[in-house]
């Protein structure tokens, strides 16, 4: 899919904020330890990616109550729902200079109700002209997301007839509805009443 800068300048997709914190000295000890088992771009990216994928569970497979938003929070208490995870993966890939943006998709059950957003991230290797999206959500049973920066394979294909959507536009910052929820929410069963349904 044809990714829409929402800032033209590529430095926006290095930069560090509250939530996507790749200054905090866990987030740097995480990527300088993920970066030294690689040694190139592309190897770190597939890396860090699997690391945020498979070591910091999904709260909801695994019950958890907590809710972590900042990246350096995410790697402390190893938990996290979509948003969350992809601000990890942003902040360990920008920690090494690869650029890396937020993007979002419209989600459904299976039978076109309840809506939801759902956060993935996308990377700009160095040298690259393209950004591809990966989705670090953690697999299940039905949901076998990969490093494939060729191909996509995403979690959660969307399915247009259900009124599912791919959102084009990549972000720099997280989506303030997306943080908003992620902020105001004291524990996973309240943030789940506040996940936006539309960006």
């Amino acid at each position: 899919m044809q990714l829409i800068q929402q800032n033209p300048d590529i430095h926006a997709y290095l930069t560090s904020d509250t939530a996507i914190d790749h200054w905090h000295p866990l987030v740097q000890d995480t990527a300088d330890a993920l970066w030294s088992t690689t040694g190139d771009a592309y190897s770190y990216a597939k890396v860090a990616f699997e690391f945020v994928r498979d070591t910091i569970p999904h709260s909801a497979d695994f019950g958890d109550e907590r809710v972590a938003w900042r990246a350096s929070d995410v790697l402390s208490t190893r938990n996290g729902i979509c948003y969350a995870k992809s601000h990890a993966l942003v902040a360990l890939l920008r920690a090494q200079g690869v650029p890396a943006g937020l993007c979002y998709q419209r989600l459904a059950d299976d039978d076109g109700t309840n809506h939801l957003v759902h956060g993935l991230i996308a990377l700009r290797l160095p040298g690259s002209d393209r950004w591809a999206r990966l989705d670090p959500r953690g697999n299940k049973p039905g949901v076998d997301a990969r490093f494939d920066l060729d191909r996509e394979q995403l979690a959660f294909p969307v399915r247009p007839e259900l009124g599912e959507i791919d959102h084009p536009e990549l972000y720099a910052a997280p989506h303030p509805a997306a943080l908003r929820a992620l902020q105001e929410s004291a524990d996973r069963p309240e943030l789940w009443r506040r996940l936006p349904t539309e960006l």
